[in-house]
Formats: C-alpha cells, structure tokens, sequence
C-alpha cells in the first residue's frame, strides 16, 4: 500500500522523519530539544512534528535498538499509538534503565514510527465462545524450549 503522511515541522530544531536505508520499516525520529534523562527516570520528548496520517492507519513509536543496548533507553509504551485524528505534537516517552544519566540532544535520533494500517472491528456481545486446541491456556503455557 501507498500512503501519503504529512508532516509540519513546528520547531526551528525539528527535522522530518526518514527511513535510513531502502525498505526500512521504520521512520527515524528526532528530538526537538536536549534534555536529560536520569537514570531510573522517564522523560517526555518533543519531536517538534505534527502528523496528519492516512485515513485507515495508525502511527506506531517504537525504541530504536542501539540506544536499547548501547544506553538501555526505550519507548516507555511502547509501541506507542499516534491515532489518525491526532493532530498535536508527537512526543516520545524514554526512559533510562541504565546506570548512567543520558543525555538528549537537538535532532538525535530517539526512536522509529511505523505506519501501520488498522483493521475496522465491529464488537458483537456474546454470551460463549468456541473453544480452541489452546483454551485458556496463558502466560508460560506454552513452555521455554
């Protein structure tokens, strides 16, 4: 699918998402701002962009991996859901599972949006539910190996 996402840029320091390689998924984002994270804390980031998504989709914010595993910073919800009628400013949750404070600079890369469609889903109450081969088996159920 072709999609066409638009962007306002609403910060002198803001910079437009970009997939970094050919056929990434993901859309880098930047930080509109420094800031510092402590370690242990969470922070909100602004980005300095607003989104107008395709009708149909959802935004999704998700860690980038270096700084998971060079720094332990992530996306705190993530993903994170940018709905389609949203129209301020996106900004990113990290948090610092380091030991170290970290420091957010202007225009450093803080995570990856994935645009994503979403499927319409009309509810129905029922009283039962089929069963299935799993039932209701849950966390653990399926074991480690």
């Amino acid at each position: 699918m072709d999609y066409n996402l638009k962007v306002k840029l609403i910060d002198k320091d803001a910079m437009l998402p970009f997939q970094a390689h050919p056929g990434d998924a993901g859309f880098d984002l930047f930080a509109a701002e420094e800031k510092l994270i402590k370690s242990g804390e969470a922070e909100l980031i602004s980005t300095g962009i607003i989104l107008e998504l395709p009708e149909g989709t959802e935004a999704q914010v998700r860690p980038r991996s270096g700084l998971a595993l060079k720094h332990s910073v992530t996306v705190l919800n993530s993903p994170g859901t940018i709905d389609e009628g949203y129209r301020g400013e996106v900004k990113v949750i990290l948090i610092n599972h380091g030991k170290e404070d970290f420091k957010v600079e202007k225009q450093m890369r803080i995570a990856q949006m994935v645009i994503a469609p979403v499927a319409k889903v009309q509810l129905t109450q029922v009283e039962e539910v089929s069963g299935s081969e799993r039932g209701t088996g849950g966390f653990g159920s399926s074991g480690i190996k």
